[in-house]
């Protein structure tokens, strides 16, 4: 006997009561069977909902054969009239996810004479993929022509044809289907076989956004959020932008153009700084010209400046050049010799004794250690 579903009657029933047919105990909780659910089963991209039975947690469904398996934390009393309550919100945000997506593809899918190969409904996004190459421009077009199809307010169209009637619906479907067969059709939008549940009217569905676009196989991806989830986005990313905006002293909308002009800012102020880096380098280098080894510290320098001011120093000091940049306790360190002669035995002496990390080869090494100056001069002095 088949679980009637009462979700396909009614996919806003929230709360139902049934008979407990069976309940037996697997390896994942307890198995229950009632005469008829309001709970959907996991199928055609759709999760599964959750709830409670009688206060008894309800965390998957899933269908065999048309009987619909509910998986309870604990057991319930077999031939009881249970009542069950649906995880609402996790049910209503699926609905507004699995109808956004049907309106965006349908819409799609005509533009671009393609098909939607694949859909998976994520705990925080959506993603579909379509067997087209569609570029951005035109998925934020379609994305365009599918919110003013949600604000419209059309009524969604669900029905069960006959085989016969079948025949003469021109519905989408990624493969093909036998017995009967369940059509949810968006009068002006798309028209698919599809098992799961749906809102009454498109404008239920909210909003539909589009995150991303991106080449995936023969055709694209899209990344995409409906209703709830697409306004808790927007309005995050907005709060994001009101901070960022007030931090450059402009309106959220215009912070992006502020964050270029600053980036602008800071590539010449690095510009500048290297041009001035390399100088002291070079100043510094003039210094130690025929000092043979010399051992140098330096206060925290940007990334690979240890490196740079070692080199500068090891073409003018006819040795070894060593550089520690940082403070006490904490260097970044960079050693090396114009003449690349081996001093792999010198850094792993020197990492062992200074808690080092670090190497290279043909002469040069660089890497950190936790040291105090005076330690870092004792052993060199010993080395050298």
């Amino acid at each position: 006997m088949e679980t009637e579903k009462l979700y396909y009657t009614d996919p806003f029933l929230k709360e139902f009561s049934a008979k407990v047919l069976t309940c037996e105990a697997v390896k994942t909780g307890w198995e229950v069977v009632l005469d008829q659910t309001a709970f959907y089963p996991e199928g055609g991209g759709q999760p599964a909902d959750h709830g409670t039975l009688n206060g008894v947690s309800v965390f998957d469904v899933h269908e065999k054969n048309g009987v619909l398996f509910h998986i309870c934390e604990n057991p319930v009393e077999i031939g009881e009239t249970v009542t069950g309550q649906l995880d609402w919100a996790r049910r209503f945000d699926h609905m507004q996810q699995h109808s956004g997506e049907h309106i965006l593809s349908g819409i799609l899918c005509e533009a671009h004479d393609c098909d939607n190969v694949g859909f998976h409904m994520g705990a925080d996004t959506i993603t579909i993929d379509y067997n087209a190459d569609i570029s951005w421009e035109q998925a934020l077009e379609a994305e365009r022509r599918a919110n003013e199809y949600i604000w419209a307010d059309v009524p969604i169209d669900i029905s069960f044809p006959t085989p016969e009637e079948l025949k003469s619906v021109d519905y989408r479907s990624k493969k093909e289907l036998t017995g009967q067969v369940r059509i949810v059709s968006f009068p002006g939008a798309d028209c698919c076989a599809c098992c799961g549940t749906h809102v009454l009217r498109s404008g239920q569905v909210g909003l539909v956004k589009i995150l991303s676009c991106q080449k995936f196989r023969e055709g694209v991806r899209l990344e995409i959020l409906c209703g709830g989830r697409a306004f808790a986005l927007l309005s995050t990313t907005w709060e994001q932008s009101r901070t960022v905006g007030r931090r450059l002293s402009v309106k959220p909308q215009d912070a992006a153009e502020a964050v270029e002009r600053l980036e602008m800012e800071l590539n010449a102020a690095k510009t500048g700084l290297t041009r001035l880096e390399d100088a002291l380098f070079e100043r510094i280098a003039a210094q130690e010209t025929g000092r043979g080894n010399t051992l140098l510290f330096q206060p925290t320098l940007r990334p690979d400046g240890a490196r740079k001011l070692a080199d500068a120093v090891s073409r003018t000091c006819g040795g070894l050049a060593a550089v520690f940049a940082g403070e006490d306790g904490q260097y970044q360190y960079a050693l090396l010799r114009a003449d690349g002669k081996d001093i792999d035995s010198l850094v792993r002496t020197m990492n062992a004794a200074l808690h080092g990390r670090g190497g290279g080869r043909n002469g040069f090494a660089q890497g950190s250690v936790h040291a105090k100056q005076a330690e870092i001069e004792a052993f060199f002095k010993g080395a050298f």
